[in-house]
């Protein structure tokens, strides 16, 4: 972040333009937010902590999928076909981490996650489907309302930001 943050600075100076920085990944709570803003981000994406939230539109079973997971929990695939997907890990991902060491062809590997985030989302299977989730999976516990959980972020945000304030001359 620090590193793109130089960059995008340079590229503003260089061309006159403001082109604000967005973090995203990794991030949970207001700590990570803190922690993105003191890295020199203006903004940040969140996705998989929104996914447990009352309003988002996954199967129940995804839900409760990832409010059990733990940080270890989440597998990369698709690295050798070039389109990585973070999912937890599942039999599913099991299967396709082995036949991926084993060098299955791209096909192979596309008819076994065929329909897979569909199977997850809307279905609800959470054997055979695709649970996308980020790193952050083991940090989501609970299933708020997004006004509940933007609230929290706001506070654990100013909180964290408050406590570290040492950091800041006056």
């Amino acid at each position: 972040l620090p590193q793109v943050v130089h960059e995008v600075s340079l590229f503003e100076e260089k061309y006159n333009k403001r082109i604000p920085v967005i973090a995203a990944g990794g991030i949970a709570d207001g700590r990570g937010i803190a922690a993105a803003f003191m890295l020199g981000a203006e903004a940040v994406q969140m996705g998989t902590r929104f996914v447990a939230t009352e309003e988002c539109h996954v199967h129940e079973n995804y839900k409760q999928f990832l409010l059990k997971a733990r940080d270890i929990d989440t597998r990369v695939t698709g690295r050798t076909t070039g389109h990585p997907v973070r999912t937890l890990r599942n039999p599913m991902t099991k299967e396709y981490l082995e036949k991926e060491a084993a060098g299955a062809s791209f096909e192979e590997l596309e008819m076994l996650t065929l329909g897979g985030l569909r199977k997850a989302v809307v279905d609800g299977d959470v054997k055979t489907g695709s649970v996308m989730s980020g790193q952050i999976a083991g940090m989501v516990k609970d299933v708020p309302t997004c006004k509940e959980l933007m609230a929290r972020l706001i506070r654990e945000t100013k909180e964290t930001v408050k406590k570290n304030s040492f950091l800041v001359e006056e």
